[in-house]
């Protein structure tokens, strides 16, 4: 398959670099990584005086701080497109689609959400009354302007009296946020860190008139939930889910292969090599070296960002979501029988920290093109189980729609001899978790 360029905003250099990546470079950047962000707090309170008047100042100082840049990472999860306006605008004409034919209806058809919470009372009124018609693009430029539209930030000009979307870009929150539904379908409170599974990415981009026919195809291919973070890299086709932002404190291998070693690294892949932000990143592993524009957007903004991650938590199971006494039998089974605990140890269950599993223990797998194998590793990590009630369909390519069916295929695959109830009880101590 030919390789697309429209991924690729002007200004982009990809250069052919060495495949070397030492196992003592990796660790050396990870800990400088996981240095700068403790850094970047102990130096804030420094300056705000925390050093001079004992200890408990000190330790006061510093969690002030670190709140400090949690809260500044909440805003550029949120809000910051990095400069990818340079794509989404200039090159894949993103404002010109939205401002004809993107009504909020259409949106809605295709995942994206409102911040009910950034909606002022008379737009709320309207919405709910039927005088704000969401039939009409206009209504989508208006939600634009309120920055209400869930990771999608738009600039709006007031011309002759009317609004026009002149520029648009995507932020963090568009993937991997959703909302609570509350004020109506689409539109609620914001959940940072889940996943949107609602979200149709393929389907948004091949809307782009810079798009050919047979690249709409591919996109348009891809289905709801799920994205190919490789696809403008190796032209292959193969979309994975789009996982979870949550619960991720404490494991230094968060994506479904475990390419790098903090959420800075995968952060800087996809800012730059996904979103069209303006920077730079490289991975000799995969023989890349991607430069967008001549100033760099994403760096300084990484220790933040990283910092807000960490601190959402994996949501617990909601109360009667599932039964207490099948999922304590279940546990059992999880420890025991099932075999699960083997690979999914520990309080975040998962052995990412410690190794990667080769592509044969996926349950996915085979799969044509694999997966792991456009990876950098090649491999795959364990999957923490927190929060995993939340977030169906399961795998990294969405074959199990369930956590029975989960269960089932580790049964029938690992001839684990588990028996109906035993499968009902695993799936319910999923639920609990």
């Amino acid at each position: 398959m030919k390789r697309q360029s429209f991924a690729l905003p002007p200004g982009t250099e990809v250069q052919q670099v060495p495949l070397r990546q030492p196992a003592l470079q990796r660790m050396r950047r990870r800990r400088l990584a996981n240095a700068l962000v403790t850094a970047v707090a102990v130096g804030a309170a420094t300056a705000c005086g925390g050093g001079s008047a004992g200890v408990g100042t000190d330790a006061a100082s510093t969690e002030a701080a670190q709140k400090a840049l949690v809260e500044q990472g909440k805003q550029i999860f949120r809000f910051d497109t990095f400069g990818d306006e340079a794509k989404w605008t200039d090159t894949l004409r993103m404002h010109e689609v939205i401002a004809s034919v993107v009504d909020p209806l259409t949106a809605f058809s295709v995942g994206l959400k409102v911040d009910a919470e950034a909606l002022p009372e008379a737009i709320a009124n309207g919405i709910r009354n039927g005088t704000i018609d969401l039939k009409s693009p206009a209504t989508t430029v208006a939600l634009l302007k309120l920055n209400a539209v869930v990771g999608i930030k738009g600039t709006v000009e007031t011309v002759n009296g009317a609004d026009r979307l002149t520029r648009v870009g995507i932020t963090c929150a568009l993937c991997h946020s959703t909302v609570d539904n509350s004020f109506a379908p689409g539109i609620g409170k914001r959940l940072d860190g889940w996943p949107n599974r609602d979200l149709d990415p393929g389907a948004i981009i091949a809307l782009s008139p810079a798009i050919d026919e047979a690249m709409k195809k591919v996109l348009n291919a891809w289905g709801a939930g799920k994205y190919d973070p490789r696809h403008n890299i190796d032209g292959l086709g193969k979309p994975v889910v789009i996982p979870p932002a949550f619960g991720l404190a404490g494991i230094h291998r968060i994506t479904f292969t475990g390419d790098g070693e903090d959420i800075m690294y995968w952060n800087r892949y996809v800012a730059v090599s996904q979103m069209g932000g303006l920077g730079s990143v490289s991975e000799p592993r995969l023989n890349i070296a991607i430069t967008n524009g001549s100033v760099d957007l994403v760096t300084s903004k990484l220790p933040a960002l990283q910092a807000y991650q960490l601190s959402l938590g994996a949501p617990p199971p909601p109360a009667g979501s599932f039964d207490p006494a099948a999922a304590l039998r279940g546990k059992a089974i999880f420890e025991g029988a099932g075999r699960c605990a083997t690979c999914h140890s520990g309080p975040a269950f998962t052995d990412a920290n410690s190794l990667l599993h080769p592509p044969g223990d996926s349950m996915a797998e085979p799969e044509n093109p694999s997966y792991a194998a456009r990876s950098a590793t090649r491999q795959y990590r364990t999957t923490p189980l927190k929060g995993v009630w939340q977030h169906p369909p399961y795998f990294h390519d969405g074959s199990a729609a369930t956590l029975p069916e989960v269960v089932t295929t580790y049964n029938t695959k690992r001839g684990l001899g588990l028996s109906s109830q035993d499968i009902a009880d695993l799936a319910e101590y999923l639920k609990s978790l």
